[in-house]
């Protein structure tokens, strides 16, 4: 039985989640929790196939739950839920073991292609608002510049702060970006981070 959980402290987005959700093929079951300890106690006993997660929950929060979610469950599918100001913490939950973001004020049909391919592929890394896939393929080959750079996005610096870290000026910071951004195949920063994790190239 298929299963995605929605964990939001807001019945609105639950049940706005649950509605989109409704009918999906190959979906059985919507499950729906207020609070980041509820999800974490009831896991283990659910385990679903995809958890759906703000980003902010209050409580132990978004990040620490994907880690402990994670540390007891490897294979766990987790998505974050996020607003698109909060790159910030969407990072810091990819590198904690969630597999990508998906905006809150996404569309219905949005929502729907976008869990649908995540149940579907196990690999697959999501991006708000649509889909994105890890590229398949060799290990993409960046530049030990390149590498600098990721590293510093990585760290949640902007490209004034990376570019004084590396004698660089801005306009070169964001040339290195566009092109570590082709390579990895990446849509923005917090894509490029998550690929980053993903690949390894950054620790």
């Amino acid at each position: 039985m298929t299963s995605v959980l929605v964990c939001d402290g807001s019945p609105l987005v639950r049940e706005g989640f649950r509605r989109a959700l409704a009918g999906l093929p190959g979906l059985d079951r919507v499950l729906a929790v207020p609070t980041a300890e509820t999800l974490v106690a009831r896991w283990t006993g659910d385990r679903p196939d995809l958890a759906l997660l703000d980003a902010r929950l209050p409580g132990i929060g978004g990040v620490e739950t994907v880690r402990r979610v994670v540390r007891a469950d490897p294979s766990a599918r987790v998505m974050m839920l996020t607003m698109p100001d909060d790159e910030e913490t969407v990072m810091a939950a990819v590198a904690a073991g969630a597999r990508g973001y998906l905006y809150k004020n996404a569309s219905r049909a949005e929502v729907r292609t976008t869990v649908s391919q995540i149940l579907v592929e196990s690999s697959a890394m999501v991006v708000s608002p649509y889909s994105r896939p890890v590229p398949r393929g060799g290990r993409p080959m960046l530049t030990e510049r390149e590498l600098e750079v990721l590293a510093g996005m990585c760290e949640g610096r902007s490209n004034a702060e990376i570019g004084r870290s590396l004698f660089l000026s801005e306009d070169t910071v964001k040339t290195h970006a566009r092109r570590l951004f082709k390579k990895l195949g990446a849509v923005d920063r917090a894509h490029a981070v998550a690929l980053g994790y993903r690949w390894g190239l950054v620790r």
